[in-house]
């Protein structure tokens, strides 16, 4: 498994859009992975936001592609 990171989420999430499409995934387990990709993005927003405001350029690997 490849290491997490913004480009890798997304390709996650554009997978479990085309099973969706496909009807090859549980409906109820792609809202719970979008739901958590949304938890992940929004806590990585929160950690950037919070550098900006200390005027600090943040280190997040998340986000080092």
């Amino acid at each position: 498994m490849s290491k997490l990171n913004n480009t890798t989420l997304r390709a996650d999430l554009l997978n479990v859009y085309e099973e969706l499409r496909n009807k090859s995934i549980d409906p109820k387990l792609a809202k719970e992975l979008n739901n958590t990709a949304g938890k992940v993005m929004n806590s990585v927003k929160i950690q950037v936001e919070y550098a900006t405001l200390r005027g600090e350029k943040p280190d997040i690997d998340f986000l080092n592609v």
